[in-house]
């Protein structure tokens, strides 16, 4: 019987091993303008990175559009930001072949709830303008690297200069597919067989609404000293 590994104490300490392989060379926070977390779990971990680069930290949140009918079929997603941009998957729009409606009806539903949620974590403080700008995208493991996939996608459209994605675990597969999305992959472990996140954390308990609000407030306070 396989018996996993538990790599990380928690995300906070799987955060700062991350940011340690990241700030190895002198020249590493001059290597980015800021950092984005996939909430709600990136969150923790890149406040990790974001406190060692001494980065400004920002959230980047992803909804699915899913099929009618068939919310587990991905048609696409909806990545919010400055402007929000809508990443589709052309080949299960072929499949499902959803009306213009509803497409534009779901993605007028998930901007609604994009808005709502970023309210919650920040306010009305607008999104970080990524044009221009080098971004390290932080999560806090990837599975099947959709959610990262849709984010980087987005950040492309939305003409960030470079995208590195930087997470503790994942596998190898996904990590290839991702490769060809982003400018640079940095991960921690990529164990096999992979099986999923949270069996490599000692705790992987869902970070809380509360958490991700404190963490990004702690961030904004420390980027203002």
């Amino acid at each position: 019987m396989f018996k996993h590994r538990e790599l990380f104490e928690n995300r906070r300490q799987a955060g700062r091993q991350l940011a340690q392989a990241l700030s190895g060379s002198s020249d590493a926070p001059a290597r980015f303008d800021l950092v984005l977390a996939l909430p709600r779990g990136g969150v923790p971990v890149a406040f990790e990175v974001a406190c060692r680069l001494k980065l400004p930290l920002d959230v980047i949140i992803v909804r699915k559009i899913g099929a009618p009918g068939q919310p587990e079929f991905g048609l696409g997603a909806v990545v919010d930001g400055v402007r929000p941009q809508v990443v589709m998957t052309p080949e299960i729009v072929q499949i499902i072949q959803p009306s213009e409606r509803y497409i534009e009806a779901e993605i007028e539903r998930q901007l609604r709830e994009i808005t709502r949620r970023r309210q919650v974590y920040i306010g009305e403080r607008p999104p970080i303008n990524v044009s221009g700008r080098r971004v390290l995208l932080v999560d806090d493991g990837i599975a099947t690297g959709s959610t990262a996939k849709a984010a980087a996608r987005a950040l492309q459209q939305a003409r960030a200069a470079t995208i590195t994605l930087a997470v503790p675990v994942a596998p190898q597969p996904a990590l290839e597919e991702l490769a060809s999305e982003v400018d640079e992959v940095i991960c921690l472990a990529t164990p096999e067989p992979f099986i999923a996140v949270g069996m490599h954390y000692q705790d992987f308990t869902q970070t809380s609404d509360n958490e991700v609000i404190g963490l990004l407030k702690a961030n904004r306070d420390a980027q203002s000293e």
